[in-house]
């Protein structure tokens, strides 16, 4: 009986679709790392430990779907943690001269998405590496940040202190900030237009073969350059939520942010070489990512760089675990 239960379990498995499997991975070391800390950590596995995974990284959940749709169609984009300290910088220092705070949120979410725009109009126009004119962006956003300020700008606005200190109740004792909401919205949108529009099936093609996707009347190119219009938009959300994390504008935020998206993006599931990921596994990849740091934490006696260090392993495996999943696919 043991035996045909097992046989029934392969069967399962080996039925289950391939391009699932990262994402199933991911979950698996999720719950392998969260589940390391209940038993280890008294307090670890209560629910607001859970929900802080989600408020300590809601602006990196955001960075990680705009990353998503620029690494589906096998592309890369280097610039977004600058572009997110950028969209810090303009936030406070637009409020701090008087601006009224929605139209400082719309100087931000049009500046990040022209950025991306321009970049992704480089890469097709010139026929550019994505990995050049994204390192280039990158210089460019932080050297615009250092334009405006070189010292940290704070912000002291009624209405942004309020969303940053803000919270929602969701049982007793826990709670939620309000930039987990909106993070959650943008996952649940980038969702659908993945999975629902022309755009989000488009991208999958061009990331499986461009030639082939051009051949089939697709608008490849007007999707290459989307997906960084997308990044670009996402990294200046996900900029904003920053600046409300940490109430202030600099231009040294988010050094090396744009590595801890790729790795969440990658852990999650996302293929380097395109067409193959979900945005619901660059989630659990960003949840991995803040329990190993959470987990750091509560041991105390470990150094922060014990949190790069089980990254990269992390990121190493997932890089060769999906290198199977091609060879046997091939």
């Amino acid at each position: 009986m043991r035996v045909l239960d097992v046989t029934r379990a392969r069967n399962r498995v080996e039925r289950l679709p391939q391009r699932f499997l990262p994402v199933i991975a991911t979950f698996a070391v999720f719950v392998l790392t969260f589940g390391t800390g209940a038993v280890r950590y008294d307090g670890f596995a209560s629910a607001q430990i859970f929900t802080n995974l989600f408020v300590d990284n809601a602006f990196l959940i955001v960075l990680a779907v705009g990353m998503t749709f620029v690494i589906l169609t096998g592309g890369i984009d280097l610039s977004v943690g600058a572009v997110a300290a950028l969209s810090t910088m303009i936030a406070a220092a637009t409020l701090h001269a008087g601006w009224p705070p929605l139209m400082s949120v719309l100087a931000v979410l049009v500046t990040g998405t022209t950025l991306g725009l321009l970049m992704g109009l480089v890469i097709h126009v010139f026929d550019v590496q994505p990995f050049i004119v994204t390192l280039a962006g990158m210089f460019l956003a932080r050297g615009l940040c250092l334009l405006i300020s070189v010292e940290s700008i704070s912000i002291t606005d009624p209405l942004f202190r309020t969303m940053a200190t803000g919270t929602i109740t969701l049982t007793d004792g826990v709670t939620l900030t309000y930039s987990v909401l909106i993070a959650l919205a943008v996952v649940l949108a980038a969702v659908y237009v993945l999975h629902l529009t022309r755009f989000g099936r488009t991208v999958y093609a061009v990331g499986g073969s461009a030639s082939s996707a051009r051949l089939m009347g697709l608008p490849t190119d007007r999707v290459r350059v989307g997906v960084y219009a997308v990044s670009g938009f996402c990294s200046a959300l996900g900029g904003l939520l920053f600046s409300l994390y940490m109430l202030s504008g600099y231009g040294l935020h988010g050094v090396g942010m744009e590595l801890d998206v790729i790795a969440a993006v990658v852990i999650g599931g996302t293929l380097l070489s395109g067409g193959v990921g979900y945005v619901a596994g660059s989630v659990l990849g960003v949840l991995v990512l803040g329990t190993v740091q959470t987990l750091i934490s509560f041991e105390g006696s470990l150094s922060s760089w014990w949190t790069r260090i089980v990254i990269g392993v992390l990121l190493l495996a997932f890089i060769m675990f999906q290198r199977l999943i091609v060879r046997r696919t091939e």
